[in-house]
């Protein structure tokens, strides 16, 4: 316990960058999907 009250700063950074990782991959693939189904429409 002592840990998480002397580096509860570090531990908020990794909490956040883990959610903006999330964040960005998520978006990745949705592009990735956005773009198959633009790519899909105009063969059509």
């Amino acid at each position: 316990m002592e840990f998480l009250q002397n580096n509860s700063l570090y531990i908020v950074l990794i909490i956040t960058i883990i959610c903006w990782l999330g964040i960005f991959i998520y978006l990745l693939n949705l592009d990735k999907k956005i773009k198959k189904l633009e790519k899909d429409i105009k063969n059509n």
